[in-house]
């Protein structure tokens, strides 16, 4: 089974009881909202990534203002598409760094030609309704708990 790694940081970004998110369009499925963030090139920085992504994704320029965490999770799934072998199985393991972030200009827009279709601002009380990754709420616990050891525990 063949094992792969994807390093990303996102953005928590809060301004007027709103919550700053990307929608990403899923094939044969309901969009989901994300948090404005992706992964990092090689030999970039995570807090480089995660100002470069949240200015692709949404338009706006951030000012990194604490790393609330560290999430890592782990899936086994079959990969389609551009695996040499479709069907192959795949061990993936995600490593998301997790940073508070202040706008600090630029605008909101929508990233054209990448992973997301729409920035929005979401009021914190209509987060639970949407449809959404885990994530976000992961990413809303590290924002509001600050916990000393940097992680959350999570549901499956």
């Amino acid at each position: 089974m063949r094992q792969t790694l994807r390093v990303a940081a996102y953005a928590v970004v809060v301004r007027d009881g709103q919550l700053l998110l990307a929608r990403s369009p899923v094939p044969g499925g309901a969009p989901e909202w994300v948090l404005p963030g992706g992964g990092m090139e090689h030999g970039e920085d995570p807090y480089d990534t995660v100002r470069r992504e949240v200015e692709e994704e949404t338009g706006y320029r951030i000012e990194v203002t604490g790393l609330l965490g560290v999430n890592s999770a782990r899936h086994v799934f079959v990969r389609h598409g551009f695996a040499r072998r479709p069907g192959r199985r795949a061990d993936h393991h995600a490593v998301r760094l997790v940073y508070e972030g202040r706008i600090t200009g630029g605008g909101l827009r929508n990233e054209i030609g990448g992973s997301t279709e729409l920035a929005a601002w979401q009021p914190l009380d209509a987060v639970p309704d949407l449809v959404r990754i885990r994530l976000v709420d992961i990413g809303l616990r590290l924002w509001r708990e600050r916990p000393a050891a940097g992680r959350v525990e999570h549901a499956e």
